[in-house]
């Protein structure tokens, strides 16, 4: 039974609440709920991320609707979405306004462009990938192409089929560059940022999860990014690489690609964020000298 200790784990409509006598007005307008979208509350420590905050755009918006975009790519577990992104609906048509937090489509879904995750509807990954690539910039279209074809379990070109039916939306020829600069053996949204760091700056593309192993046919390493003919690699160094375990065991593992003649090139979220300019020199400078030592 739902009472004021535990109403708000959830969203809920504040005047829905007060109506039951779950709770008294100036409870809701109090400390203790915080107001999500107009009447839509949830309890002050519970954390206001995206999925929570998509789940109240469903109550706010009545009639036939969709959780989308980046709201389906978070339940669908793409893990591709910005902290702050909005929630995002679906919708057939309606006068129904934006709200702060909130962006709504308006557009046709096929019955099988919609799934459902827990009992909340949300576009399929095929189709969640085809609007993000229609919607996003160019780099984070791609970030979000190479985490639901992963999840979705589908290629790349598989998007084109969705595209055939809806010739006419908005942004779709946006699709095909985006399919192209795809590749769902990425397993980071930092890896494809990285490997477009140097893709977009004219770098040939390298080979991703290269698995490395000795003359014997010794497992050494799998590499996040390679140029397998120059033996060159790129690896994006996340938080995890921070602790004294993974320290480490990184050192372990570049002495044995050294041995290997193995040359491995490391950058971090700034170098890939703040200075990819730079970043791609480096890379390209790595890939001339390793190819005139190929060479003598």
């Amino acid at each position: 039974m739902i009472d004021e200790l535990t109403l708000g784990a959830t969203p809920f409509r504040g005047s829905g609440a007060v109506q039951r006598g779950l709770l008294t007005e100036r409870t809701l307008r109090g400390p203790r709920y915080r107001r999500l979208f107009p009447d839509i509350y949830l309890l002050a420590d519970v954390p206001t991320d995206l999925a929570t905050r998509s789940q109240a755009a469903l109550l706010l918006v009545p009639g036939q609707r969709v959780l989308s975009g980046y709201s389906a790519a978070e339940l669908l577990g793409a893990g591709c979405a910005p902290a702050e992104a909005n929630a995002e609906l679906t919708v057939p048509g309606g006068d129904f306004r934006e709200q702060p937090g909130l962006t709504i489509h308006r557009d046709l879904l096929a019955n099988d462009e919609i799934g459902d995750c827990g009992g909340v509807p949300v576009t399929t990954a095929l189709r969640t990938a085809w609007d993000l690539a229609r919607w996003l910039p160019t780099v984070e279209a791609v970030v979000a192409m190479d985490a639901l074809t992963s999840v979705g379990r589908f290629t790349s070109a598989t998007v084109l089929r969705i595209q055939g039916r809806y010739p006419r939306a908005r942004w779709c020829r946006r699709v095909p560059g985006v399919i192209d600069l795809s590749d769902p053996r990425a397993e980071s949204p930092m890896e494809t940022r990285s490997r477009l760091v140097l893709v977009l700056r004219g770098l040939p593309r390298p080979e991703l999860q290269y698995t490395v192993y000795t003359a014997l046919g010794e497992f050494v390493a799998r590499l996040d990014m390679a140029y397998p003919l120059l033996k060159l690699a790129m690896e994006y160094d996340g938080r995890g690489h921070l602790t004294a375990w993974q320290q480490q065991s990184d050192a372990r593992r570049l002495n044995r690609l050294d041995a290997c003649g193995w040359s491995v090139l490391r950058f971090t979220s700034p170098d890939v964020l703040r200075t990819p300019d730079a970043t791609a020199a480096q890379v390209r400078e790595a890939i001339a000298r390793r190819s005139r030592r190929s060479v003598s």
